[in-house]
């Protein structure tokens, strides 16, 4: 993970792929570590219902050798750190159905 404004800094942080999750939630420690900033607050509704506010930023994710900007939720102490969907869109990575790993998306253009 890099930051946009001072991308010779990076960290690199184990996450869990998440397709459930639109976004990508790191400990907001370690985003403060690489001096990313909060954006705005917003509210994420759990899978039990309760309504969760968290700040969010932009950092650069760099996985498997390709590179996105994404949205980040700065997460809790107890937030479960994961690689969400529009990190993974922007990165054109996919999980493979059989193995779980992540492999290219074939690239089509619509001529």
């Amino acid at each position: 993970m890099l930051n946009p404004r001072e991308p010779s800094q990076f960290l690199e942080v184990d996450l869990m792929v998440d397709t459930g999750s639109r976004y990508t939630w790191i400990r907001k420690d370690m985003l403060e570590k690489l001096g990313i900033n909060p954006e705005r607050v917003a509210r994420f509704k759990t899978i039990d219902g309760r309504v969760l506010e968290r700040t969010i930023g932009i950092a650069i994710i760099e996985c498997v050798g390709e590179r996105t900007g994404t949205t980040v939720v700065f997460g809790e102490k107890d937030d479960v750190q994961v690689l969400g969907v529009h990190a993974l869109e922007g990165l054109r990575l996919e999980v493979d159905p059989y193995t779980g790993e992540l492999k290219p998306v074939p690239v089509v253009l619509a001529v």
